[in-house]
């Protein structure tokens, strides 16, 4: 970043200014689609007539005592109500917005990872997904990374701190890295054969509609494009301790793969985070040329640099993160180690607050797509099935882009098709408010068949769902074919 003195951005090959503006950005957008797609489905997860009521969780860990407000970091211990819970997510929607503009970044920065990790402790489950591990990561190094400054300004005019930027490739490395690392670990014969995106597309959580065009081209096509992810995700993180072309080269085959991805998958906002932490390996020399194409003037004669005591803060955080780097390296890699006390206690210490974590997606391809389908009925024997807005059902509906928006029942029924009823004990919860006719679950769903009153019996019917190829989807306009396996779970009645 910038040495002692002042530093020329014009001729800025080795500064990273405006990526960091960038990135900044980024992260305001980030955060606003995440507390926004919460504040729209929070009470219905989470609320006191939700399905996992955050009131009954804060009043268990209650009986532990104070010392579990380390463990379950949150402030809903002061109060967990709906209003709380509501009114959380939409000050997140605010202060994202005011990062967004660039206002007091570095106050809005801890206030709003305070606030996601608050609602990530008391989310549990709906809130456990690897994007949001990798948000809380991301936002508190970018707390570090964030100018001194309260009005916007454009270009920008403060420098950070070059230790945080580093720390943030070091985040990107382990991401990528261990995408890849663990695909080849799991042992997975899909994987090692290439031939894992041949099922990929049908059988991901929410598909797009560009996913089952995806899914009709041949396999040699498949098994090629599964070769070029395994080397950017093995190979390209190499690049990120190369020289500057090397890491522009590595920037655009990370942001090429998440374009990808998010074309025929819906991943929330993992791959726009992935993206806002390419854009910190360019430089400003290469950031300039890129919004000149925008008729953007990106060039200013001086650039403040970064306190000095905004350095020593970062050496105290690179330690913490470097030393908790250690766990998940040694898990990568699946190696068994002995901890000494003092270490077991430093990675038990900051565990609750997920600042280091692991990553990596689909180890072990699912190659099958079960499916559940939620039915009612007030007899036994004439059942009507509970529609879902995103995950598949109507096996005529075209599969939709959802992302960044996360439907997160949509995504947890998916996880339980792929288990057991009694592993997944939020299942019997949620059936248990359809019972209830707990307006805050039904607004989750699409269509209510029971809109006059609750139905007397519950209960879920398991399908094997796939794509149809392009001659059945001519001949009979749908996109799935569909085909019972049993029941999932037992009727259920209150």
């Amino acid at each position: 970043m910038a040495g002692a003195g002042l530093t020329i951005l014009t001729a800025a090959s080795g500064t990273h200014v405006l990526s960091v503006w960038l990135f900044l950005r980024l992260m305001g957008l980030i955060y606003l689609t995440a507390f926004l797609s919460l504040a729209l489905q929070i009470k219905g997860l989470i609320g006191s007539g939700g399905i996992l009521p955050a009131t009954e969780f804060i009043t268990r860990r209650k009986r532990f005592g104070m010392g579990s407000f380390h463990r379950d970091p949150t402030i809903f211990w002061l109060n967990s109500s709906d209003s709380l819970l509501v009114a959380t997510s939409w000050i997140g929607v605010a202060l994202s917005v005011l990062l967004l503009i660039g206002f007091a970044p570095l106050p809005v920065l801890i206030l709003l990872w305070a606030l996601y990790l608050s609602l990530f402790t008391v989310g549990r489950i709906f809130l456990g997904y690897q994007w949001d591990v990798l948000l809380l990561e991301t936002g508190f190094l970018a707390i570090f990374l964030a100018p001194l400054e309260l009005s916007p300004h454009f270009p920008p005019r403060m420098g950070s701190s070059p230790i945080i930027l580093w720390l943030l490739w070091w985040l990107l490395f382990r991401l990528m890295f261990s995408s890849g690392m663990v695909k080849l670990n799991s042992g997975d014969r899909v994987w090692r054969k290439l031939t894992a995106l041949c099922v990929h597309y049908e059988t991901q959580p929410l598909p797009t509609p560009m996913a089952w065009h995806a899914h009709q081209l041949p396999v040699r096509f498949h098994q090629f494009c599964t070769a070029v992810m395994f080397a950017i995700e093995l190979g390209a993180p190499f690049l990120i301790i190369g020289p500057q072309w090397a890491r522009n080269l590595a920037a655009a085959l990370f942001i090429f793969l998440m374009i990808l991805i998010e074309l025929t998958g819906n991943y929330a906002f993992f791959n726009l985070l992935a993206v806002a932490l390419s854009v910190l390996l360019l430089d400003d020399k290469t950031l300039a040329h890129i919004f000149r194409w925008f008729s953007i003037e990106a060039t200013r004669p001086v650039v403040i640099p970064c306190p000095a005591f905004m350095n020593s803060i970062a050496v105290l955080v690179t330690v913490v993160i470097l030393g908790l780097s250690v766990l998940p390296a040694v898990r990568l890699f699946q190696t068994q180690v002995s901890w000494p006390r003092w270490l077991e206690s430093f990675f038990e210490y900051f565990e609750p607050f997920r600042l280091v974590n692991s990553y990596g997606l689909f180890s072990v391809m699912t190659v099958e797509r079960p499916e559940i389908i939620v039915e009612g009925s007030d007899d036994a024997n004439s059942w009507h099935a509970y529609e879902f807005k995103w995950k598949p059902g109507d096996v005529k509906r075209l599969p939709r882009f959802v992302a960044p928006h996360q439907p997160r029942l949509d995504w947890q029924m998916w996880f339980a098709a792929l288990g057991y009823y009694h592993n997944h004990p939020w299942v019997r919860s949620f059936l248990i408010r359809l019972l209830e006719g707990s307006p805050q679950v039904l607004s989750l769903l699409k269509t209510n068949p029971f809109p006059n009153k609750p139905p007397r019996y519950v209960r879920c019917v398991l399908y094997d769902f796939r794509f149809t190829n392009r001659k059945e989807c001519r001949e009979t306009k749908a996109y799935w074919k569909a085909e019972c396996r049993g029941v999932y779970c037992p009727i259920l009645e209150l």
